[in-house]
């Protein structure tokens, strides 16, 4: 929409711009919130918008809470789309069947990272080097 070669026809006209656009529509600016670690922190979830666009802070820290570590991203991706479905009115089953490039009218891209803390090597100053398992959510 920022350039003019894409606000012009088919775009239905209610939803064109009168003029082009000479600023950025999305901002590099994220926002952050700082949490000095205590012992009793497990994790830490880091989420786009489209996530927290659905679930509560204390929804998705329940979630993770109660299924710890394997999967923990995925629950939240799912849990989000649940609920993207349920403001739709509309199944989740039904919601998975819509193409991709579709379902962004009806949802927002979720990505999410759930971060373990292990306090025990925190605190011997372990450093060694520990498997990292990078998985992806993308059937969702």
């Amino acid at each position: 929409m920022k350039h003019a070669q894409y606000n012009r026809e088919p775009i239905n006209a209610k939803f064109r711009l009168p003029e082009p656009m000479n600023m950025p529509i999305l901002s590099a600016n994220p926002t952050i919130i700082s949490h000095a670690l205590h012992p009793n922190d497990s994790f830490l979830i880091f989420a786009s918008d489209g996530l927290w666009e659905h679930l509560s802070n204390e929804k998705a820290v329940a979630i993770v809470h109660s299924h710890p570590r394997a999967g923990s991203a995925k629950r939240l991706v799912k849990a989000a789309l649940q609920e993207a479905a349920r403001k739709r009115e509309m199944r989740y089953s039904d919601l998975r069947k819509i193409d991709k490039k579709v379902r962004r009218h009806f949802h927002d891209d979720i990505t999410v990272i759930v971060l373990f803390f292990n306090h025990d090597l925190i605190s011997r100053g372990a450093v060694q080097d520990p498997p990292v398992s990078i998985r992806s959510a993308l059937e969702h």
